[in-house]
């Protein structure tokens, strides 16, 4: 009886974070690193073949800790200073995987009659946008709770 009562607080905690704004944000970008690199294409090769994501090992790794480094920080929500952190490095992750898009793109042979770069590319950016707007939220929680703690 004891464990279901401390399961249910725990779950109803839990619940109780998805109100905030940040972390809905952490959430879209935890769905598109996880999800969206499956469906969506990266790139064309010249033969035709279609590149996603789990066709490319390091590029399905990368995208998979971008994932995790989300729902870890969704789950550090009592600690605002490290989820501020992990979003960083999230954002870190990010700028590596855009990286390699980018010099990949600009290895791939340049524009035919059909584009040859896939929409899987603008992933990294999306992300890195929701992280930041994420830690802009994040960071006025901070503020208030510190202006709070001033006027007692």
């Amino acid at each position: 009886m004891i464990n279901l009562k401390k399961t249910l607080i725990f779950v109803l905690e839990r619940i109780k974070m998805i109100q905030r704004i940040q972390t809905l944000f952490m959430l879209i970008v935890g769905i598109m690193a996880a999800i969206l690199p499956s469906f969506a294409s990266l790139w064309v090769l010249e033969d035709g073949t279609v590149i996603f994501s789990k066709d490319e090992i390091y590029i399905s790794v990368a995208f998979y800790t971008s994932a995790t480094l989300a729902f870890i920080a969704i789950l550090l929500f009592k600690n605002r200073k490290n989820q501020f952190v992990v979003n960083r490095l999230n954002m870190i992750c990010n700028l590596f995987i855009l990286g390699f898009f980018v010099s990949r793109s600009l290895n791939l042979s340049g524009e035919t009659i059909v584009s040859e770069k896939g929409i899987g590319m603008l992933i990294p950016l999306f992300s890195i946008v929701f992280l930041v707007l994420a830690n802009r939220f994040i960071k006025k929680d901070e503020d208030l709770v510190k202006s709070v703690d001033r006027l007692r």
